[in-house]
């Protein structure tokens, strides 16, 4: 008779370890594409004949080359507590990752044990009570087979939300960098109208005290001083307006670099700097550069995952557990091959009925699937409307500073030429208190749309990415 040898454990455990290698490689649930986006050959708003723009830097505030910017931003993307939340959203991301990729892998585990106790002698029979210490040094083994892919979509739906989170991250970095730029603009843009107003002050000041004069000589009317004196007034009441609107910008700016307003300040610099021209490129390029749209498009990737991991339910889960170790109530033979012991042990689970709780969790993980599809078109068209209002923004403002400039130096010319006619008697003294108002207010409407100008072109470089180059690769396990 021939006889078979019997397996041995260490064999049977070889076996123990392929199975899952045989059984793993299906995954259910849909795979991620793209969708199809619609996307213009060009922006409505964009210069003629424009092709492929080249990629901003990452540090696009350079482009204006202000040493004070330059600092601003240096020091709020360093401090910025918004900033540093979103990097620890991040961090958090990766750790829920790395827990979830865990699942891939066998949960093995040592729990020693040493148990004293003592049986009663009144139970069985005729076999005395009996004290010992029982000694057990178990490796417990665990593993869940992933046969239908359902940790591997775990895996798929975490790493998606890795990268959605690295996006975000720059999202929030990129509204920290333009919203310093703005205030920084806008708060000299104040410095520039506080010192025109204050060279006014000191004119009408002037002219005011000559009225005085004339009309104590008989030379003017009261009427005549009462209208300097109103137009000194009125201009020192624009004087303080601009002064409170430039320490509400400062404190904006303070909150930014992680300053409280009292412990910060900034020295008074009117603003003068030449808007840079920015070239937009092709809307095809936009997708790739924005990460708001990147991270909708890796919380889309993460609802299809999930859609797989609800799907994976209906199938049935198969376990392994298993454990091994010795066990003895003498130390002195706790490592002898007698003291071994092992058990293992495979499980499956199948649903037979859960009154429908299976197919409403598809269902939800397709409803939110849905949404995030919805959610990422529509950041793709707000991306385009975000750079065509930038570019209708500067081409308007751009014409308005053409204007403004011819403006101001008619009104320059105005002034002049009614003092004149003033001094020889042809105009009264109010038409000359006109001329000065309309220089003042063109003045002030000229370095307004400076400021107009530069905030238009922050927008523009934020709605086309702010320099970024994309995410990295996903995640693998």
């Amino acid at each position: 008779m021939n006889v078979q040898p019997r397996p041995t454990f260490s064999f049977r455990l070889r076996w123990v370890a392929l199975l899952p290698l045989v059984l793993a490689g299906c995954t259910v649930g849909p795979n991620y594409e793209r969708p199809a986006v619609p996307a213009s050959a060009a922006y409505k708003s964009g210069a003629p004949g424009e092709s492929v723009a080249p990629q901003l830097d990452r540090e696009w505030w350079k482009v204006f080359h202000d040493p004070t910017l330059d600092s601003l931003e240096a020091q709020a993307v360093r401090e910025n507590q918004t900033v540093l939340a979103a990097v620890a959203r991040v961090a958090q991301a990766r750790a829920v990752a790395k827990g979830v990729t865990s699942g891939v892998y066998p949960s093995l585990s040592f729990d020693p044990s040493v148990t004293r106790a003592r049986s009663s002698g009144n139970v069985t029979p005729g076999v005395p009570s009996r004290t010992a210490t029982a000694t057990v040094l178990p490796f417990d083994l665990s593993y869940e087979v992933d046969i239908w892919g359902q940790v591997r979509r775990a895996v798929e739906a975490a790493n998606a939300q890795v990268l959605a989170s690295v996006a975000d991250a720059e999202v929030v970095l990129q509204t920290l960098e333009a919203d310093v730029a703005q205030d920084c603009f806008t708060l000299r843009s104040y410095d520039a109208q506080y010192q025109t107003l204050t060279g006014t002050v000191a004119s009408y000041q002037k002219q005011l005290d000559l009225t005085e004069l004339q009309f104590h000589a008989g030379l003017e009317s009261a009427a005549d001083v009462a209208s300097a004196e109103a137009l000194l007034d009125a201009t020192k009441t624009q004087q303080l307006e601009v002064g409170r609107g430039r320490d509400e910008e400062e404190f904006a700016l303070a909150i930014l670099l992680n300053h409280a307003p009292s412990e910060f300040s900034l020295p008074r610099q009117p603003l003068n700097l030449e808007p840079p021209v920015i070239p937009a490129g092709l809307p095809a390029e936009l997708l790739r550069r924005r990460p708001d749209v990147a991270e909708a498009e890796a919380n889309l990737a993460a609802a299809s995952a999930q859609i797989g991991v609800a799907v994976s339910a209906y199938y049935p889960q198969l376990s392994l557990t298993g454990a091994a170790g010795f066990e003895s109530i003498s130390t002195s033979n706790l490592l002898d091959a007698s003291s071994r012991i092992w058990s293992l042990g495979p499980s499956l689970s199948l649903p037979l009925f859960n009154g429908g709780r299976l197919d409403a969790a598809v269902e939800q993980q397709k409803a939110v699937y849905d949404q995030m599809l919805a959610q990422y078109r529509g950041q793709v068209l707000t991306a385009f409307q975000d750079v065509e209002n930038a570019l209708t923004d500067l081409h308007a403002r751009a014409d308005e500073a053409r204007a403004q400039d011819a403006a101001v130096k008619a009104s320059q010319d105005y002034l002049r030429l009614t003092q004149l006619q003033y001094q020889q008697g042809l105009v009264d003294y109010l038409t000359v208190v006109d001329a000065d108002r309309t220089l003042l207010t063109n003045q002030l409407a000229d370095e307004q749309i400076l400021n107009e100008r530069l905030v238009s072109t922050v927008l523009l470089i934020k709605a086309l990415g702010g320099g970024w180059e994309g995410l990295p690769p996903a995640p693998t396990r």
